[in-house]
């Protein structure tokens, strides 16, 4: 399992320190970014955390994923590698 967590559907009222918090009680975090639209500046509603260790990253899975935070339910998994996008032909 990755170091690497993808969290979804927050509430766009979180902030990082938020975030930040929420994931120490499962092991120590070392960043916390929250994605923004380029255009409106606004959250998008999800969340990377990366944490320490792997111990840390599978507690937090178990501990937060389905937990309501905010009046939202966390979407708590393992990220993902980014895949690259084809590039569209004119």
């Amino acid at each position: 399992m990755n170091t690497k967590l993808f969290v979804g559907n927050l509430s766009f009222k979180l902030n990082e320190s938020d975030l930040e918090e929420l994931f120490a009680q499962s092991g120590k975090v070392i960043s916390v970014v929250i994605p923004t639209d380029r255009q409106t500046g606004r959250k998008r509603g999800f969340a990377f955390v990366e944490m320490e260790n792997q111990e840390g990253a599978e507690a937090a899975v178990k501990n937060l994923h389905g937990q309501t935070v905010d009046g939202r339910q966390l979407v708590v998994n393992p990220s993902k590698p980014k895949e690259s996008m084809p590039r569209k032909k004119y």
